[in-house]
């Protein structure tokens, strides 16, 4: 296979043309390997994750919110991004209390995603939380999130139907399932 690659493009320039609260947008340059010049638009975002939290009679906790770029509430596991220098063992804790209030004594890395690697940085690491005490954080001001909770056979389904249309969560589940 690395045969079959050709070289790296060569970066002309690159500058920040949008300077957000969660991301900025990048402007780059690039000689390709033909001598083509090409412009890349890139979200650089600082990383998230996204928990498969699983109860202790194994039903998996999911929460639904309104997302705007969707312009409909999603079923979705709960996710969050990571903050400044945050790990994400200690942001996938965080995140779990804030959106579903509990802490897991547990927490299984089983890989990550990148979510769409053709316009952003973005990569989620994905966990599996067991061993799930109460202990709820305070979410985030702008977040209407209600708890749902699901088999993993009712997950599934909800994939299969469409029901659950995300990717994280897609990912997720798939692969607590062949875990």
């Amino acid at each position: 296979m690395a045969g079959m690659m050709g070289p790296e493009p060569k970066v002309i320039t690159t500058s920040t043309v949008y300077h957000g609260r969660l991301f900025n947008v990048d402007l780059s340059e690039l000689e390709l390997g033909d001598g083509v010049h090409a412009l890349r638009e890139i979200i650089i975002h600082p990383g998230a994750v996204c928990m498969i939290p699983v109860t202790a009679d194994g039903r998996l906790l999911f929460v639904t919110q309104y997302r705007h770029a969707a312009r409909k509430r999603l079923l979705e596991l709960p996710a969050g991004t990571l903050e400044p220098g945050e790990e994400p063992f200690a942001a996938a804790a965080r995140e779990l209390q804030e959106e579903v209030g509990y802490r897991p004594t547990n927490l299984e890395p089983i890989g990550g995603l990148f979510v769409a690697p053709g316009y952003t940085t973005e990569y989620i690491h994905l966990f599996v939380c067991t061993g799930l005490e109460e202990s709820a954080l305070p979410g985030d001001d702008d977040e209407d999130i209600e708890v749902v909770s699901m088999t993993l056979d009712e997950a599934t389904a909800a994939i299969a139907s469409g029901d659950i249309c995300d990717a994280k969560s897609i990912i997720g589940i798939l692969r607590y399932a062949r875990r």
